[in-house]
């Protein structure tokens, strides 16, 4: 239980991301999966739905016992805004409007962060661009763990803790990896978002956003459904930096597990991803992949030679912004 694990530092690799490449390979063989590409019409009824249920389950909690607001917040609740998160995570490739209504998407992204009580959207829309150009790129793509999360959660007790921490660790991490300007979509997601925990507490009390919050912080640290993660990205077999994952939790997640084709074509709703697989399939069937989060779980935390420290990593060229 207390043994150290084998990985002193990242994986260090000095090629490019193969997402790029396999991105080339597969359009020029099937020129067909650009119609694949554009707005999913149904993402934004699915998520609205998904919010208007956390409010009415805001009025539903406000006069139970504090043991059962943590229960539905984990149980329920949280899953419904890890979800939400991930419905974020699309939104933020414009897939809810489309690429021609950028300001929409943005919009629409603060309107689905609602129900996990802090602001969010605005900051992971900054920062998951570089997470797809600088795919493991050294202080620039903040998915990646610090070297004192590498160094210090080393055990399996201490990589549980770090599990259970990983909504602290994902919200600090790019200030000090990575900072940059605060953007004015950040301060409205923040005042919009703010300001309807208030009215929130002003109609319902207290119980309600703390159910809110502590079912997203539950809900992102450890859970089953956080298997994902570790999935995408953590190197369980050497040479392999992204993984997918085809469980039954995709219908929960708006199909994120298809993580190997959402890098090779980020522009692609979640929804139409799995026919990026069969359509090419000869690209993705003989790939590693994941077939269960929870397994990915006990693996991370029981496996010594497996921890923060198994991501890999190279140097990128910082792009010029247009």
């Amino acid at each position: 239980m207390g043994n150290r694990v084998t990985r002193e530092d990242f994986e260090w690799v000095y090629t490019e991301q193969p997402h790029t490449q396999r991105r080339k390979e597969i359009l020029a063989k099937y020129p067909e999966i650009k119609t694949l590409m554009g707005s999913d019409p149904h993402l934004k009824w699915i998520v609205s739905g998904m919010v208007f249920m956390q409010l009415l389950a805001c009025y539903l909690v406000k006069d139970l016992s504090w043991k059962w607001i943590f229960f539905w917040a984990y149980g329920f609740g949280g899953c419904i805004n890890h979800s939400l998160t991930l419905a974020i995570h699309d939104i933020s490739h414009n897939v809810a409007f489309g690429n021609k209504q950028a300001k929409w998407n943005r919009w629409f992204a603060v309107f689905a962060n609602l129900p996990i009580g802090v602001p969010y959207s605005a900051s992971f829309k900054k920062y998951h661009i570089d997470h797809h150009r600088y795919l493991g790129g050294d202080s620039l793509d903040v998915d990646i763990p610090t070297d004192f999360e590498g160094w210090f959660f080393c055990t399996p007790l201490r990589k549980l803790l770090w599990l259970f921490l990983q909504p602290l660790f994902y919200s600090l991490r790019p200030l000090y990896v990575n900072p940059k300007a605060i953007t004015r979509m950040e301060i409205f997601n923040a005042l919009v978002q703010f300001s309807v925990d208030l009215i929130i507490y002003y109609l319902w009390g207290l119980k309600p956003v703390i159910y809110l919050i502590a079912g997203t912080i539950l809900c992102l640290g450890l859970h089953p459904i956080s298997g994902h993660f570790i999935a995408e990205h953590y190197m369980f077999l050497k040479g392999y930096e992204t993984y997918s994952y085809y469980g039954p939790l995709n219908w929960l997640t708006f199909n994120v597990g298809y993580h190997m084709e959402h890098h090779d074509f980020p522009s692609i709703p979640g929804c139409r991803l799995p026919m990026v697989k069969k359509i090419a399939a000869e690209y993705y069937d003989n790939l590693p992949h994941h077939q269960s989060w929870i397994r990915v779980l006990w693996d991370f935390v029981f496996d010594d030679s497996i921890g923060p420290y198994s991501r890999v990593k190279r140097l990128c060229k910082l792009a010029k912004e247009s």
